[in-house]
């Protein structure tokens, strides 16, 4: 029999938590315009076309699963993506869909 390491129960769920953030395309573009530079919440709602309330839901879900971090800056919250892995799975699921073949 061969011997298959497989990830805990925990991870997969955690990583299927993960994955769903990415299904949604509100949570995505958002993401794509993080992905430049940090902004607050009235600059996203203004690139989206949103508003302040739908932009910060999907800023919570965001940061639970930690793919984005804020900072703040005396009464302004600035949002940026959580670190380079966030970015890499972005890019890599961008470039995945625009590959030829």
């Amino acid at each position: 029999m061969m011997d298959i390491k497989l990830c805990s129960e925990n991870e997969y769920e955690d990583m299927s938590l993960l994955f769903s953030m990415f299904a949604d395309r509100t949570r995505l573009k958002i993401m794509s315009a993080l992905a430049d530079r940090e902004l607050c919440v009235m600059d996203l709602a203004k690139a989206l076309n949103m508003s302040h309330s739908a932009i910060s839901h999907q800023l919570s879900s965001l940061k639970k699963v930690k793919l984005i971090r804020s900072r703040k800056d005396g009464k302004m919250v600035y949002y940026s993506l959580a670190d380079e892995h966030v970015s890499v799975i972005f890019k890599m699921a961008l470039d995945h869909i625009n590959e030829k073949g």
